[in-house]
């Protein structure tokens, strides 16, 4: 903006009071009528206003420092294809160029992406600490899948009405294409025993039309299964679930040609095999106190039906009570041991003394039950060395011990682990300060596993497996001692509970299993054996189908373990040692990136355009673009070019400083001054002839 000032040569009054008087002689100069006159008047007003000093003031301007974001795009997808090599080889370019520019500061961001966040260039931007009032614009240097784009261009791009600019730099050639697989819909839980139903979908992304593939479906050791679809449209697959448990069902489609990576070609299902609900058939004999406690426990379980009967008495007893005193309905034995014994998880025989009640026929089918994958848990006291026993009938050949007649012990004892207890699932990990029983049975033959012992190390908890079956023998019928703290107590729900589920052969009960995990960048095996020793080193399978040997290290009570680090490979892991087989999956851990791995300029495109900024490719043979000060910008400025990319200059006042231009230059002032005087000495020469 210019301003009039005045540079006066003489004290203000002065030239005040001589200006009056000049006006003052010069109106009666002219009331007189004297020639010439006028222009002896004007130039004395003329030499007045040279004395003044008028000036005009005029701003120095000087263009203002620029600071520009230089935001690097470090994501996962930036691994594929060169792209982060490209990426910082641009950066390098564009700081060298920005450092020989005066007054421009590139302030440069890596941006890492990844961590399930996807990439967020924009929030980058906005989070950057760069002085007020200086920011003229951004170049994103991306493959342009950046997944903050904001609706419309940020604010922090516009001043003063005007739009900075945000230039685009792409990794690439070009446009890209990607096939991807997603899993539509996958039942977390499926029954075991049934099929579970997922709906899945190729999409081919950068591609017009539907293209054939081959769906390739993995589970387990089972011979991978082919099908045959079209890209776009959903496919449903069936799956059998086997055993409770997780299921891993890998999922693999064919590439698609010329695409940018197969990473995100396949994925992983979890399903979690659970069982319909357990039903338990729990007989007691005589009343006793462990009665309640297993009824107690069994019901407390939301998971398990309970089907519990009482025997009174025997049928051959008479004592005239009537029927109708001693039971609600009949006891159904035809139904319970002949028609629907195959029916139940678990059998639970407590303090159980036969003495005719159930036939041998009833007696045959249970160790039959048994012998087909069924459970059994005895619990015995001094009936079992009655006559009567059930060591005298068909379950003779399932028990895993045998008791003489005489062979109920009644002192104080305290029950200890064996060195199997210390390693079974049923009865590591319990603790040891436990409660005396008073009472225990005393076996001459052993063909099961001890788990625990009681008095005179006579086995006093003996574990054993029957063909497709378990029994378990408890010689004891004094266990409730420890829900009523008899002694300080014991752990007798936990221990119930896990060897009730051991009978149901629940997974995580096994003693000989083989599990897998994957997590913190590294594959976890665990190996809980039976055996004080393992035979050799696990064999691992990776995805890639690279197999090697994996020494396990003892971590106590039966627990083998090793670490091996899964970094850069994603996919099936199987895990194999003495006929067990366990799988691992490392799950994506950038879902939002591995969605879309195209290079591509469409989703960044509108917000460059609609700053007026570029978008290019970085191409192998293609130069990193320069970087210009575009002075004078305005609307419809061009802020690229050929090789270039430019931010507007601004240009600001420098304070106390400005440039003073004589609006009446002394020669000028003389000029006038000795014209207007010939003028008036002219005009008076000519009236006066």
């Amino acid at each position: 903006m210019i301003h009039l000032t005045f540079m006066p040569l003489l004290p203000f009054w002065l030239l005040t009071g001589s200006a009056a008087l000049v006006v003052v002689v010069g109106a009666y100069a002219l009331f007189r009528g004297a020639p010439g006159s006028v222009p002896r008047l004007l130039a004395l007003l003329l030499v007045l206003f040279w004395l003044s000093g008028p000036r005009l003031s005029r701003p120095f301007f000087e263009a203002a420092p620029q600071d520009v974001l230089l935001v690097v795009d470090h994501s996962p997808s930036m691994a594929l294809r060169g792209r982060i090599d490209s990426a910082d080889k641009a950066a390098r370019t564009l700081q060298q160029a920005a450092h020989d520019i005066p007054g421009l500061t590139l302030h440069v961001v890596d941006v890492a992406g990844g961590s399930g966040h996807g990439t967020r260039l924009f929030d980058a931007i906005a989070q950057a600490d760069l002085p007020p009032g200086r920011f003229s614009g951004a170049i994103m240097v991306t493959d342009g899948m950046v997944h903050d784009i904001p609706s419309a261009l940020p604010s922090v791009f516009t001043r003063d009405g005007r739009t900075l600019p945000l230039h685009v730099l792409l990794t690439g050639k070009g446009e890209e294409t990607d096939r991807r697989l997603r899993v539509l819909q996958a039942p977390p839980y499926a029954l075991v025993g049934k099929e579970a139903q997922l709906r899945v979908v190729v999409d081919d992304l950068g591609v017009t039309g539907r293209q054939p593939v081959t769906l390739t479906v993995h589970q387990g050791d089972e011979p991978p299964r082919h099908i045959d679809a079209l890209s776009g449209e959903p496919v449903d697959i069936t799956v059998a679930v086997r055993h409770p448990g997780e299921t891993l069902v890998t999922l693999d489609a064919a590439p698609l040609a010329g695409e940018v990576s197969t990473r995100n070609n396949s994925t992983i299902v979890r399903i979690n095999g659970v069982r319909d609900r357990l039903k338990v058939l729990l007989v007691s004999g005589t009343p006793n106190q462990g009665e309640r406690v297993w009824r107690r426990l069994l019901k407390a379980d939301p998971s398990v039906d309970l089907v519990h009967f009482t025997i009174l008495r025997p049928p051959d007893k008479d004592d005239g009570t009537p029927l109708s005193d001693l039971a609600l309905i009949p006891f159904p034995i035809k139904e319970l041991f002949q028609d629907r014994i195959k029916q139940f998880d678990l059998i639970i025989l407590d303090g159980f003394h036969n003495a005719g009640i159930l036939p041998q026929d009833y007696l045959a089918n249970i160790a039959d039950y048994v012998r087909e994958g069924g459970g059994l848990l005895l619990t015995a006291g001094p009936e079992f060395t009655e006559d009567g026993t059930l060591q005298d009938t068909p379950l003779a050949d399932i028990l895993p011990a045998h008791v003489p007649g005489d062979g109920v012990i009644r002192e104080r004892f305290v029950p200890q682990l064996t060195p199997s207890g210390k390693r079974h699932p049923v009865t590591a990990g319990l603790p040891t300060n436990w409660g005396p029983w008073y009472r225990a049975l005393a076996s001459d033959r052993v063909k099961g596993t001890p788990l625990l012992t009681g008095p005179e190390q006579q086995p006093l908890l003996v574990l054993d497996t029957v063909q497709k079956g378990r029994v378990a023998l408890l010689l004891s019928d004094q266990l409730w001692l420890w829900s009523r703290g008899e002694g300080g107590g014991g752990p007798q729900a936990e221990l119930l509970k896990r060897l009730s589920h051991w009978l149901m052969k629940e997974p995580d009960l096994e003693e000989n299993q083989l599990r897998a995990t994957i997590g913190e960048d590294s594959l976890h095996v665990e190996r809980h054996s039976d055996s004080e020793h393992l035979s050799g080193p696990a064999m691992i399978t990776a995805p890639d189908g690279r197999t090697f040997p994996l020494m396990l290290k003892p971590s106590g009570n039966g627990v083998f373990e090793a670490r091996y680090p899964v970094t850069d490979q994603d996919g099936l892991w199987t895990i194999r040692q003495d006929g067990l087989t366990a799988f691992a999956a490392q799950a994506s851990r950038n879902p939002i990136e591995d969605a879309d791995l195209r290079a591509t300029a469409l989703r960044l495109s509108p917000l460059a355009k609609e700053s007026h900024g570029a978008v290019l490719w970085l191409g192998p043979d293609t130069a990193t673009p320069a970087i210009r000060q575009i002075a004078d910008a305005g609307r419809g400025t061009a802020m690229s070019g050929a090789g270039w990319i430019g931010f507007p200059r601004q240009m600001v006042p420098v304070a106390s400083s400005s440039r003073l231009t004589e609006i009446v230059p002394s020669w000028l002032a003389l000029c006038g001054v000795l014209a207007l005087l010939f003028l008036g000495w002219w005009r008076e020469g000519r009236l006066r002839r």
